[in-house]
């Protein structure tokens, strides 16, 4: 097996024992800037693009060095992919559905309402053609994609006030993430709001905004939003499983030596692995903690989630109309889900249902 393949595929542990590093330790030195779209306070979510510059030196022996900046520093959060695309930096960690204002297509690289699980997601990109038609579209825009994290199942966002039928949807100013569940959202009476995720707390602290959707209990918990809006409730049905990715400017990707792609590609699988656990291993205690301080966690309601649905399923439509893209993308993933809903409806749901019931 050659050094190429054996960085791909081995993982980060075993190519440092095998002693790939100092065969790498030839080429010339690498240096590279990332923007993330997050603020540098949740290590779970900006430290995805830590985790994977760390795993990049670390495999290059020091040789290829990338480092990473917060959302604003460089340039806006919602500025990377410009940023990217004409190279003011190599690449970008952020969340396609960002930048569906651009193109709706964009959202399906990352999650759209009653899509794909976390699961779902990555099998759908590595082992469908996820992977291949989102890197087509984003070649039009001299990008090329790498997972880059999954923060799993979001909650459905901070009130400041209760919701109990679709009829409080009226007039409600929401901080949304990205134009899509924007669009679904305007559907249904609210009034959707762009707001990076450090300008939140200030947002709803102020009464600018009526609720906020973030991430779960852990990022929502350190920035703050329980002391201002008491309300949390779950599920985030706009975003089952979004992926977080890497964008590459297609150019600096292309000058790379094979040795230094296959790194990028294993460093952002090991970024990609290590924030779902992160997620999964740091919500439960924070969630306990919230409750703890008074947060009242409350579930959407039957009519608010069918309501939500017909919407979503909607939206859809007219993104059919009028992005071929997305026609094309989204019925491919939708195929594949109806697939993964159909398998995962015996074991996986069936063992989730009977463990929730039990005491432990």
């Amino acid at each position: 097996m050659d050094r190429r393949s054996l960085i791909k595929n081995a993982g980060i542990a075993g190519v440092l024992a095998a002693g790939v590093a100092p065969a790498v330790h030839a080429q010339a030195a690498v240096r590279w800037r990332l923007a993330s779209s997050f603020p540098k306070s949740l290590d779970t979510i900006y430290g995805g693009a830590e985790v994977f510059a760390k795993a990049v030196k670390d495999m290059s022996g020091g040789k290829f060095e990338i480092s990473v900046h917060a959302g604003g520093e460089l340039m806006p959060p919602f500025g990377v992919v410009d940023g990217v695309q004409n190279g003011t930096v190599d690449m970008c960690h952020t969340v396609p559905y960002y930048f569906y204002g651009k193109n709706p297509a964009f959202a399906l690289g990352s999650a759209v309402p009653f899509g794909l699980n976390a699961r779902q997601m990555t099998s759908w990109m590595m082992h469908g053609n996820g992977r291949k038609l989102m890197n087509e579209f984003y070649a039009g825009y001299g990008m090329v994609s790498f997972h880059g994290g999954n923060t799993g199942t979001q909650m459905g966002g901070w009130f400041r006030k209760e919701v109990k039928t679709i009829a409080d949807f009226k007039g409600l100013k929401m901080r949304l993430g990205g134009g899509l569940i924007g669009d679904v959202m305007t559907k249904l009476g609210a009034v959707p709001q762009s707001i990076p995720g450090g300008e939140i707390y200030q947002a709803l602290e102020k009464g600018t905004i009526d609720a906020a959707e973030w991430v779960g209990p852990y990022d929502d918990q350190k920035l703050g939003f329980n002391k201002v809006a008491p309300y949390y409730y779950y599920p985030g049905w706009w975003e089952g499983g979004p992926e977080v990715d890497f964008f590459v400017n297609q150019k600096a990707l292309a000058a790379l030596s094979p040795e230094n792609r296959a790194i990028v590609e294993a460093a952002a699988s090991h970024a990609h692995t290590d924030m779902l656990a992160k997620y999964d291993a740091r919500n439960p205690g924070a969630l306990k903690q919230l409750v703890a301080a008074k947060t009242k966690v409350l579930p959407f309601s039957q009519g608010i989630l069918d309501a939500s649905f017909k919407a979503s399923m909607e939206v859809f439509a007219e993104n059919d109309a009028k992005s071929p893209e997305w026609k094309k993308i989204y019925a491919d993933m939708r195929s594949f889900q109806r697939d993964a809903v159909l398998w995962f409806r015996f074991a996986e749901s069936g063992f989730d249902a009977f463990m929730s019931k039990q005491k432990l």
